[in-house]
């Protein structure tokens, strides 16, 4: 099944399936090819209040992951089921994707590009909670990118240059 793409509120006429042959070359750089993927691609208004609900933070924001799996650690999936195995979800704002691109200088696609990876990699388990978390989830941030074709620079390293 791979990943399972689709689009919800006023996404315009975005090529989601294009994200969706990104997702699967994502997942085979990490190890994952037979797993799968749930990626939804939506408006400001729609991811607004999933993140009020899910991280108590009011208005828009770029990306959010629901894993399916529990992690002892990155990659140490606890009571891993049999294949194929469901990642999760991950639920980008095209809106706030837009915003961040034009401020960084780059496409809109591209920034869709990175928030799918930033979020695959909070479904394999990964945090940014301390500087070791940082250090391994920029790595593999990197790593992923790099499999886009796209310079190795992801949510991680950004924010830790902002520092």
């Amino acid at each position: 099944m791979g990943v399972v793409a689709s689009t919800t509120g006023a996404t315009g006429a975005y090529d989601i399936e294009a994200l969706a042959r990104d997702g699967q070359t994502v997942l085979d750089a990490a190890g994952h090819p037979d797993w799968e993927l749930s990626l939804l691609v939506c408006d400001d208004a729609f991811i607004a209040p999933l993140n009020q609900q899910w991280r108590g933070k009011t208005g828009p924001t770029d990306v959010l992951s629901f894993p399916q799996l529990e992690w002892s650690a990155p990659d140490e999936a606890v009571d891993l089921p049999p294949e194929p195995v469901l990642l999760g979800d991950v639920v980008i704002s095209i809106e706030t994707a837009a915003r961040q691109a034009a401020d960084l200088g780059h496409s809109t696609e591209d920034e869709l590009r990175v928030l799918l990876v930033h979020g695959l990699c909070h479904l394999l388990g990964h945090t940014h909670e301390d500087e070791g978390d940082r250090d391994a989830m920029n790595a593999l941030e990197g790593k992923l990118l790099a499999a886009l074709g796209l310079t190795p620079e992801g949510l991680i390293a950004r924010a830790t240059a902002e520092r």
